[in-house]
């Protein structure tokens, strides 16, 4: 049976904003996500409804369908100092009571934590509205540099990108590694990030030009976590010392070597967790945590469960 998907549209929206969840939930034909997901855009206001980019929307549905949503998504918001209409959140309210899940995305978190889903809840936004957040609503633990945050059944992210990065993570608990990987294909994206990688990073990635020596040298080291990796042995292969490689590697990656290094070998744990039949122990020396006892404890840490109980969950259906 296909989960619901609504995504809410209202007055002066952002056309790009209501792309995000729509190109990333839209149902190909043929397509893995068709027999999965249906999506519905539905109408917060009466319409026609006014989009920034100086074109009228008009939605064939209105509030009313959000009674039927098994994920709500609000992509964005108008207005940061503007509340939400109380018709739209008295509808996010009950549909957080009869179990659906709700995302706020980028600015979407003002209109979340404005139906209270938020109070006593990690949440994070844009990078550039986060002390007007703080302000407005304290009671709401701020993650001001992440991606996006995930406490179950509600839902927050930071900027456009970073919301498609919240729906890819979503379709990967819901439905597995290999599907989510699919959809990331499409959009020609990255299949994850992690959602406590920093939001801002000084020297993005997108603008080093192909065969830059730190693009070669993170991919040489993606493909060798099964070995030992440290600061000295990668300054030593792009031939600088190690202050200055540390401090152009934190401008590359926007993180340390030590916690990249960590990420990219639990995210190969992960990958090989949902896509493989191979034994705790064989994953743990692949990723490069020399063993299982050490991997547990990494994995414990950084996400609060067992490598096996993660490979139940996000296994997705055979």
């Amino acid at each position: 049976m296909a989960t619901n998907v609504a995504v809410v549209a209202f007055d002066r929206i952002s056309p790009f904003h209501l792309s995000v969840p729509c190109i990333v939930f839209e149902e190909e034909t043929p397509g893995v996500l068709a027999s999965r997901y249906r999506l519905r855009v539905c109408a917060a206001e009466r319409g026609p409804l006014r989009a920034t980019a100086g074109f009228e929307l008009r939605m064939e549905r209105g509030l009313p369908a959000l009674s039927h949503a098994d994920i709500i998504i609000v992509p964005s918001w108008r207005n940061i100092d503007e509340p939400a209409p109380e018709p739209l959140l008295s509808a996010l309210r009950r549909a957080h009571r009869r179990g659906a899940i709700l995302v706020g995305l980028c600015y979407g978190a003002f209109v979340l934590a404005d139906a209270g889903l938020l109070d006593g809840r990690a949440a994070t936004t844009h990078w550039n509205v986060v002390s007007t957040f703080a302000r407005r609503f304290p009671s709401v633990r701020l993650q001001s540099d992440v991606l996006y945050v995930d406490e179950g059944d509600v839902l927050t992210s930071a900027g456009a990108a970073a919301g498609i990065d919240c729906c890819l993570h979503l379709i990967r608990k819901q439905c597995g590694a290999e599907i989510a990987n699919h959809v990331a294909r499409r959009l020609v994206v990255a299949p994850h990030r992690q959602g406590g990688q920093a939001q801002y990073i000084e020297h993005p990635l997108s603008d080093v030009p192909q065969g830059h020596h730190l693009t070669e040298l993170l991919d040489w080291a993606r493909a060798h976590l099964h070995e030992p990796l440290d600061v000295d042995r990668l300054a030593a292969r792009v031939a600088m010392s190690r202050r200055s490689f540390t401090r152009h590697f934190r401008k590359f990656t926007g993180t340390s070597v030590t916690k990249w290094l960590l990420e990219q070998r639990l995210f190969l744990a992960q990958r090989m967790l949902e896509t493989s039949d191979d034994s705790i122990e064989r994953i743990a020396e692949a990723a490069g945590f020399g063993g299982a006892v050490s991997l547990r404890q990494h994995f414990s840490a950084a996400y609060s469960t067992s490598p096996s109980a993660w490979r139940r969950e996000f296994r997705g259906p055979s």
